[in-house]
């Protein structure tokens, strides 16, 4: 079993890793609320969620052949390994980030790219990393020609 203080190790890895906000990391893990070795679902179109970092079950053909092993495999990785969960989690956020230019959109496709789900979704997550202090308030964010999103990073 990892115990609290690894897994926050393996989340600022993650993020390290992949260049994403350790904040927002922080932010979906919260909102997701799963954890090591949990599966939920299936959900509407038959996947499941898994682990701390909710990672769905869509990815796993990819993350298989990736790893070059089999889907079960992969799928058992990533629900019962604490430390992978976060990393894959954030191979998913910087792959979002990148597909849609934006840390706000990526947050909200990282649960969904539906324009309503989505936005849903990652007001959940900066709202969780508001209350927590993660979000700088005084360096505010352009997005398009408003202000009005703040720099999501750690005091």
């Amino acid at each position: 079993m990892i115990t609290v203080q690894a897994l926050a190790a393996c989340l600022l890895m993650a993020a390290n890793t992949y260049d994403v906000p350790p904040a927002v990391m922080i932010g979906i893990m919260q909102v997701e609320g799963g954890h090591i070795g949990q599966q939920v679902g299936p959900n509407f179109n038959g996947t499941y969620d898994l682990g701390p970092m909710q990672v769905n079950t869509r990815w796993m053909p990819e993350l298989a052949r990736l790893w070059h092993v089999n889907v079960t495999t992969a799928r058992i990785w990533v629900r019962d390994d604490g430390c992978v969960n976060v990393h894959v989690a954030a191979w998913i956020l910087k792959q979002k980030i990148v597909e849609t230019g934006n840390l706000y959109s990526g947050i909200a496709h990282y649960h969904s790219a539906t324009p309503g789900t989505g936005a849903h979704y990652a007001a959940k997550v900066i709202a969780v990393m508001d209350r927590k202090g993660l979000i700088r308030h005084d360096v505010p964010l352009r997005v398009g020609n408003t202000t009005g999103y703040y720099q999501y990073a750690q005091r």
